[in-house]
């Protein structure tokens, strides 16, 4: 069997570093694609190196650009790729742009589609990883969800239930794996703190939104570390935010973090505020309270579990749940079922036994 396995960004790094693993223990030939949608050291090399990715076969370029010209570019050169060689499945994580164009290359060029991450929905299509998510694991051969819920969604919406495999959260088996690994870094100067994450275009580009949430965090008791995205960065400064923000005691912007120095931030965070679907799952399993800042979640479990509330971005409100927050302790909620270190062990089983599922039918939605 030969597979093709793409990433882009920053999730996808940290979802395929057990998989490729596990690939190689089980003789499985594959090539990894980087399409380069994040491509500066902080977002990207430092990634591969921390988490021991094997260095990409094939590395894009593609950078940034509108949602557009992304997945377009994208798909373009992936489709070069699937012309010049055979594969029998294409691997995709998660639900950036670059999921979305490598499993549209690969399913009009008749190559079936695993789609890691399966089945999470917000139900808010002006979402562009909503968009992304639903057309993905539309045209998927073989899904992998992470939890009950979103194998549920996948069934609500008509997915052949023979493709559906419930194999837990692999972003999981990547923290469990590396807990070891982390240290304090230099840019933690405080004791205690809380840390706050903001990267969504729907946040970081409204003036007026960004700086209620930045109000919203600046009520907090304790210091408020600020691990700021280049873009949000950018955006601060274009906006006219930036000398207010350091203006402001209690938030401090500090670099980004790689990956196990973001790990140790969180860990030892007393709360963290959040507009990253990825984060919410990490504090849940780090037992840290997290409050995001958006009116939902594709991470329904974290809610289900009591790990984390939807606060919006109304400053006031933010404020409120931040201190309630604080006047708390480490959450004491269980670990969801399969989120641990065998989760790239159960998709390759899958993917090793269900080999007559790996072709692409004339039809698999359940028809009334």
């Amino acid at each position: 069997m030969n597979i093709l396995t793409v990433v882009g960004a920053r999730p996808n790094f940290i979802k395929v570093a057990p998989l490729l693993r596990q690939f190689k223990r089980n003789d499985i030939s594959y090539d990894l694609i980087h399409t380069g949608q994040h491509y500066d050291v902080a977002l990207s090399q430092v990634f591969f190196e921390q988490l021991d990715i094997p260095t990409p076969d094939h590395y894009l370029g593609v950078g940034s650009g509108t949602h557009g010209v992304q997945t377009g570019k994208t798909m373009m050169k992936i489709e070069e790729i699937l012309m010049e060689q055979d594969y029998d499945l294409v691997c995709v994580v998660g639900d950036v742009n670059s999921t979305l164009a490598a499993a549209l290359a690969a399913v009009k060029l008749h190559v079936p589609v695993a789609h890691i991450e399966a089945g999470y929905r917000s139900y808010d299509m002006r979402m562009p990883e909503e968009i992304n998510r639903v057309l993905v694991d539309r045209v998927s051969q073989l899904l992998f969800a992470p939890t009950e819920t979103a194998v549920l969604n996948l069934i609500n919406e008509g997915v052949s239930q023979e493709r559906i495999f419930l194999v837990g959260n692999i972003m999981c088996e990547t923290l469990l794996t590396n807990m070891s690994k982390m240290s304090r870094p230099s840019e933690i100067e405080e004791d205690e703190y809380v840390l706050l994450t903001a990267h969504r275009a729907e946040n970081t580009d409204d003036p007026q939104r960004l700086r209620s949430i930045l109000e919203g965090a600046s009520a907090s008791e304790l210091p408020v570390l600020f691990p700021a995205h280049p873009r949000t960065v950018q955006k601060l400064g274009d906006l006219g935010l930036r000398e207010w923000v350091e203006e402001t005691s209690s938030i401090r912007i500090i670099e980004p973090l790689t990956y196990l120095d973001f790990q140790y931030a969180l860990s030892h965070a007393r709360v963290v505020l959040t507009d990253s679907g990825g984060v919410q799952e990490e504090a849940l399993m780090h037992h840290v309270p997290c409050l995001t800042l958006r009116t939902n979640t594709e991470r329904m479990i974290t809610l289900q579990y009591g790990a984390n509330t939807l606060v919006g971005m109304e400053a006031s409100r933010i404020a409120a749940h931040l201190r309630e927050a604080l006047q708390g302790h480490r959450g004491s909620w269980p670990i969801p079922p399969f989120w641990d270190e065998h989760v790239s062990e159960r998709i390759v089983g899958h993917i090793r036994q269900h080999s007559d599922l790996i072709s692409i039918p004339s039809n698999d939605i359940i028809m009334p």
